[in-house]
Parts: structure tokens; sequence; C-alpha cells
């Protein structure tokens, strides 16, 4: 049994590295290919047809909660039976080798730190050209309305998305792929990816996504809520550093997990985050110069690397201990 645990365990971790130099050379695949795609297109089928015109929501609407935590149970049922065959035919009938480069290529769409760290990056590249090119590459990255940001709050914009989708979209996937497989990270991706799409209060795009939305927002929720406090873990040692005052300011944000990786960015950089109206993380700190924007970049990989690396020995863990259990 141990060496069955062994054996897995390495074509675990070799996929999972795998996995990061495809993401760091190659990128994300052609998006007819990509399985986050299709999850977007199912909830996305199924949410505009059935999200009500926001001029006739209900202020309490149970049926459409249901149909909103069916449609995702569905989905995320189906996202967990596909990825467990093809994690069950790549370890139980391939060689190590070959199980390694298969999970791996079947992992690394379920993450995304090359495509993230290159559309906040080309933010501040825009910026550079005029503020209207900023607020349109910004639009890329967040679903706010970026047609009246100035240049500063375009900067602190994209330094938030950057540290709330470290956790997104790498850390989470990553931790649910340590404790579960592939399938732990593919659900944990359609969860993300419901939540994105439907996890609002109140109107977007005409339509009233309260309570079809509401299962899905608290889903992602309980999923990402060990994952975005590592996320901050990982950014202070990447800073060398703790981010004093941290649970004070990640409070400040509706949100119970992005206030924290963001609360941390902003303590370590020394500057002010905030969405107008909304919250302001690090209040005293100085303004967001492009120089940050490009620190923020450093941290994140860093911190990327650090993932990868506790990732690794996390599943090494569990066969190292039971060695040692049947140890005489």
């Amino acid at each position: 049994m141990p060496a069955f645990s062994f054996t897995h365990a390495i074509v675990a971790i070799a996929a999972l590295w795998l996995a990061l130099a495809i993401d760091r050379w190659l990128g994300e695949p052609p998006a007819r290919l990509h399985p986050v795609v299709w999850m977007g297109k199912y909830l996305g089928c199924i949410g505009d047809r059935i999200a009500p015109p926001f001029d006739r929501a209900r202020p309490l609407d149970l049926r459409l909660f249901f149909i909103g935590a069916l449609t995702w149970c569905l989905g995320g049922v189906a996202v967990w039976v596909v990825t467990s065959m093809l994690q069950s035919l790549a370890t139980l009938h391939l060689p190590a080798w070959a199980a390694a480069v298969l999970v791996g290529l079947l992992l690394k769409p379920l993450f995304a730190w090359r495509m993230l760290r290159d559309e906040v990056l080309a933010v501040e590249a825009a910026l550079g050209v005029s503020l209207d090119a900023g607020r349109q590459q910004l639009a890329r990255l967040v679903s706010r309305d970026v047609q009246a940001l100035s240049e500063r709050e375009v900067r602190e914009s994209a330094i938030e998305s950057l540290a709330e989708n470290l956790n997104d979209s790498l850390v989470a996937p990553l931790f649910w792929f340590v404790l579960l497989g592939l399938p732990g990270a593919a659900l944990y991706r359609f969860a993300n990816t419901a939540d994105a799409m439907w996890g609002y209060r109140g109107e977007r795009n005409g339509r009233d996504w309260t309570w079809l939305g509401k299962w899905a927002a608290r889903a992602d929720d309980a999923l990402s809520w060990i994952p975005a406090r590592i996320t901050v873990l990982l950014l202070a040692l990447a800073a060398g550093r703790w981010p004093r005052g941290l649970g004070r300011e990640a409070r400040r944000t509706p949100s119970p997990n992005s206030g924290w990786p963001m609360a941390a960015m902003a303590l370590l950089l020394g500057v002010r985050l905030a969405k107008p109206g909304v919250y302001a993380l690090n209040g005293e700190g100085r303004q967001a110069a492009a120089a940050d924007t490009h620190r923020t970049a450093l941290l994140g990989g860093r911190a990327v690397l650090a993932a990868a690396v506790f990732a690794s020995l996390a599943i090494l863990a569990v066969p190292a201990i039971a060695v040692m259990a049947d140890w005489p």
C-alpha cells in the first residue's frame, strides 16, 4: 500500500508542475477546448433564460433559489463524474509517466496564473497610452462599470483583481487538487465560475440574480474560505513580512474571502486600495503608482511558486505518514 500511495503522489506532483510549466509557456488552451468555457456556456444558457428582468423581480423567490441550487448541483455532479473517470483512467490504466502527462494536461485549464498576470500588466501598459485605454483594458478583468474611474482607481482595481484572483484562479484550485485530486480542482472552478456569472445581488445586464445566484454565491464562499487565508500566508511569505492590521482591513469588504488577499496586498505594498462607495483598504496608505502594479505581479509570482512547493509537500505527506505508521 505505501508504494502504491507514493506512486500516485509522484504522479500528482509531476502533473502539478507540468500544468504550471504549460501555463507559463503556452497559457490558456483555445476556447473550444477549455473546460471552464464549457462550464460557463452551461451556466449562461440556463441563467439567461431563467433570471427574471430586473423590473419583474420578487423580494422573495424561493422557486428561483431552488432552480439555481438544482442547476448548480447537476452541473457539479457532472463535472465531478467526468473528471473522476478521467483521473481513474489515467492513474489506474496508464503508465506513471503517461498518467502524469494526462492529469497535467487536464489540470492546466483549471487555473490561470499567466493570463491573470498578463491582463493586469496590460492594464498598466494601457494606462501609459491613455486613461480610456486603461479603462477598456480593465473592463476585461472586472464586472464593475469602468467608464467613470480615474487613473488611480483603474490602477487600484487592477491590483485588487490580481490579489483576489490569485486565490480564485490558482491557490484555491491547487488546494482542492491536493485534497481531492482533479475532481476537487474542477468542482472548485465550476463553483467559482457559477459565482462569477450568477453570484450578484440585484441587477446585472438588465436581470436580477439575487435568488437564482444565491446558492452559487454561498457555495463559492464556502469553498474559498480556507484558500483565501492561505493566499494571505503565501503573499506574506513572498514579501518576507506579515501585513499588520490585516484582520481589521479584510473585514471592510462585503465578501468574507476576497478582502483577505486584497487587504494583504494593500498592506504589503503600503498603498490604498478602494472600490468607490463600497470600501477602502489601508486608507492611510499612499496612492498606488505604476511600479506597484509590477510589484504586485512579482509578489504574485513568488506566491505561485510557494503554493506549488507547499502543495507538493502536502501531496507527499499522506503516503509518508502511512509509511511511518507501518514502521515496526
